[in-house]
C-alpha cells in the first residue's frame, strides 16, 4: 500500500493571489502519487478554496488560531508549502516542525523599484515563482493556467442583463483609491459601448456604480455592486464577453476563464509580476499603463490618494486606445 502524502499550502489573502495559487495546488494533486492538498487561509476567504477539487480540506484563520494550529500538528502534513511568506507564515512553520518550502518574495526588488524607480524585478510572473516553492518535490507547472471553480448555487442567471446573452463585466473597484480609474473616466469609457454593461463591485462601490448608471442613462448598464458575494461576480464576469477592470482579483478571475480582459493600471506596475496569468494566450488581454510617468510605482500595493495630488497615472490614461481594444475583443 502506497502511504499518503499530506501537504499544507498556505495562502492567507487575497483574491487574486488565492486564484493565483490554483496552478501550483492542481499541480501537486496531479502530480503526485496519493496526496492529500489541504489549504490554510484567511476565513473570509475560505469560500475561495472550498469548491477547489484538488483540495481535501480548507483550514480557517482568524478566530480561535491555537485551536487551528493543534488541529494542523494533528495531522501531521509531511510537507508546508509557504505561498504568503510573511512573519505569521513563519511562526506556523515553526509551529508545526514540518519540511517547508516557500517562493521568492523579491521584496528588495520591488522596494528599489518603488523607492528609486530602480527596475531589478526579473521577467517572471507571480505563478512562476510559486512554483520554486514546489520544485523540490518534483512539481512542475503544467501551463493550463488558472482555476476558479464555482459551486452549482454560485452560478448567476444573466438572463436579466442581456436579450441575446452578450454583455460587457467592468469590476470598478480595488483595494486602494490609487489603482482606481475615476468615476468620469470609466464614463468616459463605457460612452461609446454599445453592449449592456454589468457594473461589479463591492458594498463600497454603490455609490460610484449609481453615479456612472446616472451619467449613461441612455445606456443598458446594471449596477451589481454589492449584489453579489465574489463567487456570485465571478460568475457574471464568467459568461460575459469581456473584463474590464483595474489590477484586481476579478482580472485574475476573469485570467481564469480565458475571457477577453482590458486591465488598467494606476500607481502599480505589471513588473510586480501580477499581470493576468495567460501561459499560452498571451494576446487575449492588454495592459493600459501611462508610461514614462516618474512618479510610477509609487507603492507595491496603493494609497487612499494620489501622493503627488496630480493622479496622473489615471489622469492620463489613453481613453481612445482603451475603447479600441474593446470594440476589437467584442468583434473577434
Amino acid at each position: 500500500i502506497c502511504s499518503m502524502t499530506k501537504i499544507l499550502v498556505i495562502r492567507f489573502s487575497s483574491i487574486g493571489d488565492i486564484v493565483l495559487t490554483s496552478p501550483v495546488i492542481r499541480c501537486l494533486k496531479e502530480q503526485i502519487n496519493n496526496v492529500e492538498v489541504h489549504a490554510l487561509t484567511k476565513k473570509q476567504y475560505a469560500s475561495l478554496y472550498t469548491p477547489n477539487p484538488h483540495i481535501t480540506k480548507v483550514h480557517e484563520w482568524g478566530e480561535d488560531n491555537k485551536a487551528i494550529l493543534e488541529n494542523l500538528k494533528q495531522l501531521d502534513f509531511d510537507y508546508v508549502i509557504d505561498l504568503h511568506h510573511n512573519i505569521r507564515t513563519q511562526k506556523i512553520k515553526s509551529a508545526l516542525k514540518k519540511k517547508s518550502y516557500s517562493f521568492p518574495k523579491l521584496n528588495v526588488q520591488k522596494w528599489l523599484y518603488v523607492n528609486f524607480k530602480y527596475n531589478k524585478m526579473p521577467d517572471v510572473h507571480i505563478v512562476d515563482r510559486y512554483f520554486e516553492a514546489v520544485k523540490e518535490l518534483g512539481v512542475k507547472n503544467d501551463q493550463n493556467g488558472l482555476d476558479f471553480f464555482l459551486a452549482k448555487e454560485d452560478e448567476v442567471d444573466v438572463s436579466g442583463f442581456s436579450s441575446d446573452g452578450k454583455y460587457i463585466s467592468m469590476a470598478i473597484g480595488a483595494q486602494f483609491a490609487t489603482k482606481k480609474l475615476p468615476v468620469s473616466k470609466i464614463i468616459e469609457i463605457l460612452e461609446t459601448i454599445e453592449l449592456p454593461v454589468v457594473i461589479i463591485g463591492g458594498k463600497e462601490d454603490v455609490k460610484e456604480g449609481e453615479d456612472i448608471c446616472d451619467a449613461l442613462s441612455d445606456k443598458t448598464i446594471f449596477n451589481a455592486c454589492g449584489e453579489y458575494s465574489i463567487q456570485g461576480s465571478a460568475s457574471i464576469i464568467k459568461q460575459s464577453q469581456l473584463l474590464i477592470t483595474h489590477d484586481t482579483g476579478m482580472m485574475h478571475v476573469a485570467a481564469a476563464y480565458d475571457l477577453p480582459i482590458i486591465s488598467i493600471w494606476g500607481n502599480t506596475v505589471p513588473e510586480f509580476g501580477m499581470y493576468p496569468y495567460r501561459p499560452e494566450a498571451s494576446n487575449s488581454y492588454t495592459v493600459h499603463q501611462v508610461q514614462d510617468l516618474s512618479c510610477r510605482p509609487c507603492s507595491k500595493i496603493g494609497y487612499q490618494k494620489c501622493p503627488k495630488k496630480h493622479f496622473r497615472c489615471m489622469m492620463d490614461q489613453d481613453i481612445e486606445q482603451i475603447q479600441t481594444d474593446i470594440k476589437r475583443f467584442i468583434s473577434q
